[in-house]
């Protein structure tokens, strides 16, 4: 018996065969969730136990974008001018984005590679930092070079660096506050005191003017555990 043209058992085995197809197709993308979810997590894992002294990761030369390959002192020099930290991540205690995650993934699948010794730029506050008694993600390559894996978050904004710089060493902080000093002395002069002001006045001004300030700068340093940015851009330590 025919319908339309093709027998009831020839409708039924059409029919049981697709519906083996489309299970076959639901058993593969269930698969290739789960393991996609597996290496998530794996990666997850990784960023969590991340440590400096992992090594150089095993990158294929000629898929790397040059554009996002970094020297450490370049790095180093970011984080002095911006006041910033470069730490492993298992101490980065904010969340790191789903999409950073597909992109190690993605990379690691194009390299052929499982990558490791992931490092973050970010400021002091983003970490887990342990008492010594706007982020980008990295992986080293080797050789003090690291490749720039992803970044989210806001910009730093532009004043940032302006504000940090006396606290990058010890000399832009007394620079600093010489210049503070000079500005102030000149104001409470002319604001305070009349008629005209000696060489000698304006010295012993300035003097008592300085170590006022440097009094200020050194007892706020003591209270607030801070340092100077060349000191703590790789340290784990907040007061250090």
């Amino acid at each position: 018996m025919l319908w339309g043209n093709k027998s009831l058992f020839d409708a039924l085995m059409q029919k049981r065969q697709h519906d083996i197809a489309e299970a076959a197709l639901l058993r593969e993308v269930r698969a290739i969730l789960e393991k996609n979810e597996t290496e998530r997590r794996a990666i997850k894992k990784s960023l969590a136990q991340s440590s400096p002294d992992t090594g150089a990761n095993t990158f294929n030369f000629d898929l790397l974008e040059t554009n996002r390959i970094f020297h450490i002192d370049q790095i180093r020099a970011v984080c002095i001018d911006y006041r910033l930290r470069f730490l492993s991540t298992h101490l980065y205690k904010s969340i790191i984005p789903e999409e950073a995650i597909s992109k190690i993934n993605q990379l690691q699948k194009n390299h052929k590679t499982k990558l490791g010794g992931f490092m973050i730029v970010a400021p002091s506050k983003q970490f887990h930092l342990e008492n010594y008694d706007d982020p980008l993600l990295f992986a080293p390559i080797g050789n003090g070079y690291y490749y720039l894996v992803h970044k989210w978050g806001n910009d730093l904004h532009p004043l940032r660096k302006i504000m940090v710089s006396p606290m990058r060493s010890f000399g832009t902080l007394l620079l600093f506050l010489l210049f503070v000093s000079i500005l102030f002395t000149l104001l409470i002069t002319k604001l305070f005191f009349y008629g005209t002001q000696t060489g000698q006045f304006m010295a012993m001004a300035f003097l008592f003017t300085f170590k006022s300030f440097c009094g200020i700068a050194l007892y706020y340093c003591f209270w607030k555990g801070k340092n100077f940015n060349v000191n703590i851009w790789n340290s784990p330590y907040y007061n250090k």
